[in-house]
């Protein structure tokens, strides 16, 4: 007997043999509960998964094995994300290496190239759950472009619409001129710098008063020189 426990030569032997069998697989065994059930925060397919990932994954495998052994038919649905330009942008930087981009490669060459990327992080991505011990039904794993999925997403939207709790407006987004699409905040780089700060005053319909606002893009040209004050 080895003197000490060494994980690498056990835990992904029974990690096979316990997902062969079925045993974490929802509706094994016999039920004295009811349901329980986690869907695992889809990683990104950006790369592979770090201590973050790590450490909510253990909580949820955690809550989701004491149920099991409490009686409930339990279910941890594993999938990942496809974080649409943050891939773009990882394939788009391999093309780079090559001295390629998406606009030699063309439209459909690019999104198969992109599927191949997303096919080889997925793998990684489960892979990884899988040496962690993480006891998810992985049989039923599913990913973010999912035709199934993504029909599943539009009828909610549409469900949403309909009664009345989602809406659609102008607004003023972040544009990237480089991948030609919108991004959010957590994608923008912020650059500080110094500039003039002007402030509009816009009187109220009754000539009560007015309502200030400051900005430092004043549309200059319709704006009466009274109306400026630096």
């Amino acid at each position: 007997m080895d003197p000490r426990y060494e994980p690498s030569a056990v835990e992904r032997r029974w990690q096979e043999i316990w997902e062969e069998e079925g045993l974490y697989a929802a509706g094994a065994g016999a039920h004295r509960g009811g349901t329980y059930v986690i869907c695992v925060p889809p990683p990104n397919v950006t790369g592979d998964l770090h201590m973050g990932h790590a450490l909510n994954g253990s909580i949820q495998d955690v809550l989701v094995r004491w149920h099991r052994m409490q009686g409930y038919d339990t279910l941890w649905q594993p999938g990942y994300d496809h974080a649409g330009i943050a891939t773009q942008n990882v394939v788009e930087k391999a093309l780079a290496a090559e001295g390629l981009s998406r606009h030699d490669l063309g439209r459909e060459a690019f999104v198969a190239r992109t599927w191949e990327w997303l096919e080889q992080t997925g793998r990684t991505i489960m892979g990884q759950y899988r040496r962690l011990g993480a006891s998810l039904d992985y049989s039923r794993e599913r990913f973010t472009m999912d035709d199934d999925y993504v029909r599943a997403v539009m009828a909610f939207f549409v469900r949403l619409w309909d009664r009345g709790w989602i809406y659609r407006a102008n607004r003023i987004v972040n544009w990237c001129p480089f991948h030609e699409t919108a991004i959010s905040d957590l994608e923008v780089v912020h650059e500080e710098m110094d500039d003039t700060l002007v402030y509009v005053q816009y009187p109220l319909a009754d000539g009560e008063g007015h309502i200030t606002v400051a900005t430092v893009r004043p549309a200059s040209a319709s704006l009466p020189s009274s109306r400026r004050a630096p």
